[in-house]
């Protein structure tokens, strides 16, 4: 029994997210699942990296399983390609050490937002990104993004109910202009339901003017997701970048 790593990158667009769900068939993880186990001949399950939401996408996604039947992955990741729908991609397949687990062993993630902010739609590029058309203050910005890296208690930054330790460390938000578009990128060990989402349209806030840092720092302290940002639809996020 051997345990393989496979980094895969999604269009999410069609997807009801990354989790296997038993209300439907349509999700990143069943896909997976199925085609692997069709080509192995073997029931496969696999462990993701992240759990990307409905409509999120993936640059680099990993994931883990266990095969007693896998014995080339060179032909094995041939076969993927043929046989995974061509919105998801098998970009590599590898031996990975016994103990290897695609999320506990995962140390850092990086999610890329992508703003579009003129009024002239992005006709090619409108499932990748969010239209906001509106005037921003960068500075006022990264302002309020000073206050989201570090340690913190992000349960005003989740939309989910939990039981496990709500405390990340987002250690870089970068925000990079490119014309039109806004780029935002959150670096960190880990995000909450839906955080990378409602820390991108708090900081839009912050741009217009409609939040400030302090009112950041206080959603912090106080934990309360209604001081916090709207949260920012999914098309615009994409999972960029993972380190083991």
């Amino acid at each position: 029994m051997g345990n393989y790593k496979l980094t895969l990158s999604y269009d999410g667009s069609r997807y009801a997210g990354w989790q296997r769900q038993g209300n439907t068939g349509s999700t990143i993880q069943r896909k997976v699942e199925e085609t692997l186990s069709r080509v192995l001949d073997e029931a496969v399950q696999v462990s993701g990296c992240g759990r990307t939401d409905a409509g999120v996408h993936a640059r680099m996604q990993v994931c883990s399983f266990y095969s007693s039947a896998l014995s080339s992955p060179e032909k094995t990741l041939t076969l993927l390609r043929r046989y995974l729908p061509e919105d998801i991609a098998a970009v590599r397949l590898e031996a990975a050490p016994p103990r290897f687990h695609a999320r506990l062993s995962c140390r850092e993630k990086t999610y890329r937002y992508r703003v579009w902010r003129s009024d002239c739609p992005n006709v090619f590029e409108r499932k990748y990104l969010y239209s906001f058309p509106e005037p921003l203050s960068l500075p006022a910005m990264r302002e309020a993004a000073s206050e989201l890296t570090g340690t913190h208690d992000f349960a005003a930054f989740s939309s989910g109910r939990t039981n496990k330790s709500t405390v990340r460390t987002v250690r870089e938000i970068v925000l990079t202009e490119n014309g039109p578009e806004l780029t935002m990128s959150f670096t960190g060990d880990g995000f909450l339901y839906h955080m990378v989402r409602i820390m991108a349209g708090t900081l839009l806030e912050a741009g217009q003017g409609k939040r400030t840092a302090e009112d950041v720092r206080l959603a912090l302290q106080k934990k309360d997701r209604s001081l916090a940002g709207f949260t920012a639809p999914a098309q615009g996020l994409t999972l960029w970048d993972i380190q083991y």
